[in-house]
């Protein structure tokens, strides 16, 4: 087993403690699995590092800690008359680490109450009372009095309390939270009252850090940011609460590379709230994840607001290789991205990390494994694990959580209500907005495998107008509509890649999914599972790197991308890079990091030498599904009686099949000629995609088999016998294809390696 060691802690912003309240009888619940992190959690000592790192202000107050809780019946009208116990937030009530551990259901209602003061130098300014996530519909009260209302589990909100404050003593926040899950059609990620498989243990309440704020009475709202790369510029739009003009004055004061901070030359723009200030920054170090520059600047607002954040230069396009395949773009150059798919669960805070050190420690194994992304997949985290990407130099893919009905990928897109339409709509948008000046954030994903898809085109547009600085990929696997930057599909456990495009790029959204449990690290000691199951570390990486060698070839000849699934087990999943614990790594890490720095290599020129179907290009066969003679596959056989048809053949319910033919028999033997004008291929490549098994014969020789089934086209190398039998000139190809269940596609080709 390889175990790394926890890392060190960033430094933490300095903030004002909040006082901890109804310490006495709480307690951390027994949950099934606890990570190392749990040890550290305190009511006194609860995330207490600054929650919005690209905002800052010098002053707040932590609310985070020991909170009262009751979980009343929803029929039930007006405030607790009493409250159950003590609550640890942000963890939320179904959690071990909030003390609770129960299930809160769409029946009941979450309500929570504590009291605090407002420091005595905070007098005469406005009170900002900040959520970072409450899931799912928070009504918040100060002093009985109602302040506002929150619908939407994954973005933070605010309210202004300070009309609703009583003097100087002591004041009292209610919260009353009610959750759907899965009852409803809001977002809700992986969350089910019932657990199984794929999805999990429901999350109900507050799950990111509550904390006040001082502001004037003109107050900074937000600051857009919009990078230039390519021209070393910087866009920074400022809004504030105000009617009026007031006057904005940016600065920047230095840049940063990981820990190591540098003054520069101050650069200083000043202009109108919500009109763009543009600095041009001279010698501008671009933000890359070899070398994750930023650059931390101070904002000051006429009337006395002022805080601080941090920003990216860094360009995000779709753009042509040497080959004339589209790939993603970072700075004007191609990058193949590369990581796991990164749900974001823990066994003792389901959605919350224990610490903030926790969470840190994903990523630092993300980048120590040599990923260069991490898809962050149907849920949103805290402001601060975005930053974490943004200082380490990790790209990110972020998903829309799921919500409503679900789709088949042969289905048409889902009729959602009004309501429901509406919800999406305004979550997405809200999820884009507080996520906007990310640098490591480079795709947006509305849509994953069909779950609430919905309006897929509209969907599409509507999130490039909302942010045209980056990418969208329309749906992750499975019901792609032809829109967006990327043909995105699942292959488990692959790899696979779909055919190539002319004005997208191809991308893998998600593979692998190779399972291993680990005694004593699992969240259930029986029926775990992985898309494939394996009983040793080395078994694992075996398999793993088998992967490896298979995904290369489809760089080569076009893919943009790779997700492996996934970080984490979660749950009964073991299909982890790491345990639910995070106590066992159990893959070795230099191995994994030497092997995925080879995925980043230019990519060789792949030439096509027998070309598969492609939309609007299918390839001519000749065809029988009826047994033909005994030597069927001979150069002089007889095919006249056969019949002619364009590939691939197969139903049109298998995953990624492009059927030119439909082919829905137990078997079917397909012969056609290839015309190699100069040498035969020395290395190479089939491509092929076969459901299921398969046998090719050139020339009259048996030279490859292929067992059981792709759910799309895959690279195989070329067989030595495959080799030695193709050469220049006239070549005849015989395949013969059996099914016996499920989907069925047959469609072959061959490429030549030519160099990069």
């Amino acid at each position: 087993m390889i175990r790394l060691l926890s890392p060190v802690l960033l430094p933490l912003l300095i903030f004002v403690p909040a006082a901890c309240l109804f310490a006495g009888e709480w307690q951390v619940g027994k949950g099934k699995l606890m990570t190392r992190w749990a040890a550290d959690v305190t009511p006194e000592n609860v995330h207490p590092e600054y929650p919005r790192p690209q905002l800052v202000r010098s002053e707040w107050l932590n609310l985070n800690g020991l909170w009262q809780y009751a979980i009343l019946p929803t029929s039930k009208t007006g405030m607790p008359d009493s409250f159950e116990g003590e609550i640890l937030v942000p963890f939320p009530a179904e959690s071990a680490l909030s003390g609770v551990m129960r299930e809160v259901g769409p029946e009941n209602r979450l309500w929570y109450r504590r009291t605090f003061s407002i420091p005595e130098d905070w007098a005469g300014r406005k009170i900002q009372l900040n959520f970072g996530a409450v899931d799912w519909q928070a009504t918040v009260w100060v002093n009985d009095r109602k302040v506002g209302e929150h619908r939407g589990g994954y973005d933070p909100f605010s309210f202004d309390i300070t009309s609703a404050l009583q003097g100087t003593g002591p004041q009292q926040i209610t919260v009353a939270v009610w959750d759907p899950t899965d009852a409803g059609t809001q977002a809700r990620g992986k969350q089910i009252r019932k657990p199984q498989s794929i999805w999990y243990t429901p999350v109900t309440g507050i799950w990111q850090t509550v904390w006040l704020e001082p502001v004037p009475e003109t107050a900074i709202e937000q600051v857009k940011i919009v990078p230039d790369a390519k021209h070393g510029k910087a866009q920074m739009t400022v809004s504030a609460s105000t009617a009026g003009s007031p006057e904005a004055k940016v600065t920047l004061v230095s840049r940063s590379l990981g820990d190591k901070n540098e003054p520069i030359d101050v650069i200083v723009g000043n202009g109108k709230v919500d009109t763009p200030i543009t600095l041009e920054i001279p010698d501008a170090r671009l933000w890359t994840p070899e070398a994750p520059w930023l650059y931390h600047y101070e904002v000051q607002l006429e009337g006395g607001d002022k805080a601080t954040g941090y920003f990216g230069l860094r360009d995000v396009a779709l753009g042509k290789d040497a080959s004339g395949n589209q790939r993603l773009l970072l700075n004007g150059k191609p990058l193949f991205h590369y990581g796991p798919l990164d749900q974001g669960w823990w066994p003792d805070g389901l959605y919350t990390a224990p610490t903030d050190e926790a969470l840190l420690y994903d990523l630092l194994v993300t980048k120590e494994m040599g990923f260069n992304m991490v898809r962050k997949h149907v849920k949103v985290e805290p402001a601060t694990w975005y930053a974490h990407c943004d200082r380490l130099g990790l790209l990110v893919w972020q998903d829309m959580p799921n919500g409503d009905l679900h789709i088949r990928p042969e289905e048409a897109d889902i009729e959602r209500s009004a309501q429901s339409r509406n919800q999406y709509e305004a979550e997405w948008s809200a999820i884009i907005d507080a996520l906007h000046n990310a640098p490591s954030i480079v795709m947006w994903v509305p849509f994953n495998e069909g779950w609430g898809q919905f309006d897929t085109k509209r969907i599409v547009e509507w999130t490039r107008e909302l942010d045209p600085t980056r990418l969208v990929d329309n749906a992750s696997g499975w019901s792609d509509r032809d829109c967006g930057d990327v043909l995105d599909i699942h292959a488990y456990p692959g790899p696979a890649m779909p055919p190539l495009e002319k004005d997208r790029a191809v991308v893998l959204g998600e593979y692998g999914g190779l399972g291993l449990p680990v005694e004593g690290h699992t969240w259930t000691d029986k029926n775990n599972w992985g898309y494939r199951g394996y009983k040793t570390e080395e078994e694992l990486n075996t398999a793993y790197h088998a992967l490896l060698e298979k995904l290369r070839p489809l760089i080569d000849s076009g893919l943009a991308a790779g997700v492996y699934t996934q970080t984490t087990d979660v749950e009964t999943e073991v299909n982890g890079l790491m345990t639910y614990d995070r106590a066992v790594n159990k893959f070795d890490v230099p191995r994994a990091a030497a092997a995925h720095a080879r995925l980043y290599d230019p990519p060789s020129r792949l030439v096509t030498v027998m070309p598969t179907s492609t939309k609007g290009n299918q390839q001519q066969w000749r065809y029988t599904k009826s047994r033909p003679g005994e030597d069927w596959f001979a150069v002089d056989f007889d095919d006249s009686d056969w019949k002619t048809g364009a590939g691939g053949f197969g139903s049109a319910s298998s995953p990624a099949a492009i059927v030119g033919t439909e082919w829905t028999e137990p078997d079917i033997w397909l012969r056609r000629s290839l015309l190699i004008r100069g040498d035969p291929p020395k290395e190479g490549y089939w491509r092929i995609h076969h459901d299921e098994d398969a046998e090719v014969y050139v020339n009259g020789k048996l030279v490859q088999t292929f067992a059981g089934y792709t759910q799309s086209a895959t690279l195989v190398p070329l067989s030595a016998e495959a080799i030695e039998a193709l050469k220049g000139g006239r070549n005849e190809v015989a395949v013969h294809c059996r099914q016996t269940d499920g989907g069925q596609y047959i469609d072959l080709g061959i490429l030549e390696t030519a160099g990069q």
